[in-house]
């Protein structure tokens, strides 16, 4: 039975990249850790005329402070900026370890989430077409999320790539190169993450943010221009890293 336990265990962990299960050791022992975060993205697609609403405030004063109070740093709710197609809803959560974000997986042993969730659990229709996850390895160079102010215009993109190599390459490039350039250009990063689980692997995803529209498509232009990005952007060693890009323009829910 012993033996059965521990390879049970022993797959488990295989499942986790490293860095993460290194992190689980760490907080299992007491030991400090400066391990990189992870990230989950939820994407909430809500049915039509589903109660949006109700789906908020399960967010807001439910979910997220029981995940703070189960070790996340960060809780961030989100809309589309653009108008028109389904309505969806987005949560950004960042964990400090592996161990934390499994520990929020399950909340029920958590007596104030369980009572501010009552409500929410008791609507018997439907809101949302059931919620997709991704699931991130922050980069090497960017290891925990940045806060950002709450009146400001996200654009989150994701860059998939063709092969694990091309992704390497391109994950390579952000942490050698592009982050100092972002800053320089005036789209302030939130994070940047390997996915390691969700759809359009092999895939980072990244986060940042500008004032407003405008100032994102100026943003652009200045990181085109930059005297860095136009040094490296022919480099041999980074060519053809990627295949597809998505774009999401977001705004925090207030």
């Amino acid at each position: 039975m012993e033996r059965r336990k521990f390879i049970t265990t022993a797959v488990a962990a295989s499942a986790l990249p490293l860095s993460c299960v290194a992190g689980s050791q760490a907080l299992a022992n007491n030991q400090p850790t400066a391990e990189k975060e992870l990230y989950e993205i939820r994407t909430y697609e809500i049915k039509f005329r589903g109660n949006q609403q109700l789906l908020i405030d399960y967010l807001k004063d439910a979910l997220k402070p029981a995940m703070m109070r189960a070790g996340a740093n960060h809780f961030m709710i989100l809309e589309e900026v653009a108008k028109g197609g389904p309505k969806k809803i987005y949560t950004l959560i960042s964990y400090p370890t592996a161990a934390i974000y499994l520990q929020a997986q399950n909340l029920n042993g958590d007596a104030a989430y369980v009572t501010a969730s009552a409500t929410y659990n008791a609507h018997t229709k439907a809101i949302y077409n059931r919620y997709e996850s991704w699931l991130l390895n922050a980069f090497d160079g960017f290891p925990k999320m940045e806060a950002a102010p709450a009146d400001v215009v996200f654009e989150m993109r994701t860059y998939e790539s063709g092969n694990d190599d091309a992704l390497r390459r391109k994950i390579k490039m952000f942490n050698d190169e592009e982050v100092p350039i972002f800053r320089d250009a005036g789209l302030l990063p939130v994070f940047f993450g390997e996915m390691i689980a969700g759809p359009y692997r092999p895939c980072l995803t990244y986060m940042i943010y500008t004032k407003d529209m405008e100032a994102s498509g100026q943003g652009w232009q200045n990181f085109l221009n930059h005297p860095d990005w136009k040094r490296i952007v022919g480099l041999p060693e980074y060519a053809n890293t990627i295949s597809t890009i998505r774009n999401v323009f977001l705004k925090q829910v207030s």
